[in-house]
């Protein structure tokens, strides 16, 4: 359910609905544009686990709503996401993340410009990292991604570094002025990779890990949220869903490929969800292709593709030597493959509207 106030209403008229709502039992949260200021009303699920109504909002509650002082209408949300819909949030969110390398001191994710995140897929050495992440620096990414717990399909493969990875992070972070994204894998860890990260990464296995998700929603870093190999759209943003209903509204979205029957490809990149994701939630979306196809050489004409389709940002595996990475080698760009990719990412943005954040 959403309550629509009436253009120009006063902070009281807003309060006294949140307190009405809050003397229910329902929580309601608050999203104020430009042109007009929404409400999104939530009722907690009972001992059962099942919504009987609307949202587990009794539709009575809509009719006393609209007798409220400034309220001029309350809609009822047909999808089982309310706080990632354009219904609740019609303008776009943006989030801001710290980056002292740009002008500004800060790098926003969902404007126009478009956000290029790279690094390696894991921290392996200092030199690994810091060779890496002068290159894309030089290049024009504003993000460092590298990670320094990683999951494993095998019990027997490389699974980081743990904190000394995030020590080197944030080493590469104070000489190149990078923010740093890195991913969390279990609800434990949130507060360590807090202490390093700008960004904290879930990643499609964690996806719906829902003690994960109300552990980052209840922090204030931004959140990127990959999408399950084998998730729907619709259970990609109630994964979201979980992150904002604990308070969190810094989710971004990642479009990384999903599981089908093809195998000439590591995953088969969903291209047509960044338009989709686009049109259904307010949140800003980013695309992987090195994770959504498992080949190098097909990254670059994906982080196009993807660019061309809306993506907010790109985020792309660079190794200095990828035939000898500990991880993912087969999908990480050289250092040189990354340098090429750059200035057509540029005319790509250019050819829609865009630009580009280099610094």
């Amino acid at each position: 359910m959403i309550v629509v106030m009436q253009q120009h209403c006063s902070d009281e008229a807003i309060e006294h609905v949140m307190t009405f709502l809050k003397d229910r039992g329902l929580s309601g949260h608050l999203s104020q544009g430009v042109e007009r200021t929404i409400i999104g009303v939530l009722g907690a699920v009972g001992p059962s686990g099942t919504r009987t109504t609307a949202g587990g909002v009794n539709p009575a509650i809509g009719e006393a709503l609209e007798g409220l002082p400034c309220v001029e209408q309350v809609v009822i949300v047909s999808k089982p996401y309310k706080l990632a819909s354009r219904e609740f949030h019609p303008e776009n969110t943006i989030v801001e993340v710290r980056a002292p390398c740009t002008t500004e001191g800060v790098v926003r994710i969902g404007e126009t410009a478009v956000v290029m995140m790279a690094g390696p897929c894991t921290v392996e050495s200092e030199k690994q990292l810091m060779t890496t992440a002068e290159a894309v620096r030089k290049e024009g990414a504003v993000i460092l991604r590298g990670g320094a717990f990683k999951p494993s399909t095998s019990p027997y493969g490389f699974r980081g570094m743990g904190e000394e990875g995030l020590k080197l992070l944030a080493k590469a972070r104070d000489e190149f002025g990078m923010a740093i994204i890195t991913e969390v894998m279990t609800p434990t860890d949130v507060e360590l990779v807090c202490e390093y990260a700008d960004i904290l990464q879930i990643g499609t296995r964690s996806m719906q890990n829902y003690m994960l998700l109300d552990e980052v929603g209840r922090i204030e870093k931004p959140i990127l949220l990959k999408r399950g190999m084998s998730a729907t759209i619709e259970e990609w943003l109630l994964a979201a869903e979980y992150v904002l209903s604990q308070g969190n509204p810094r989710v971004i979205l990642c479009e990384r490929g999903i599981r089908t029957f093809e195998r000439m490809t590591r995953n088969t990149m969903d291209i047509s969800a960044i338009p989709v994701i686009k049109r259904l939630s307010h949140l800003p979306i980013i695309a992987d292709p090195s994770q959504g196809t498992g080949h190098r050489d097909l990254v670059s004409a994906m982080s196009l593709a993807s660019v061309a389709a809306g993506a907010d940002g790109l985020l792309i595996e660079v190794h200095p030597n990828p035939d000898e990475a500990l991880k993912d080698g087969a999908q990480s760009l050289t250092l040189d493959q990354f340098k090429s990719l750059m200035p057509q990412v540029q005319l790509v943005s250019t050819a829609i509207g865009r630009t580009v954040v280099t610094g």
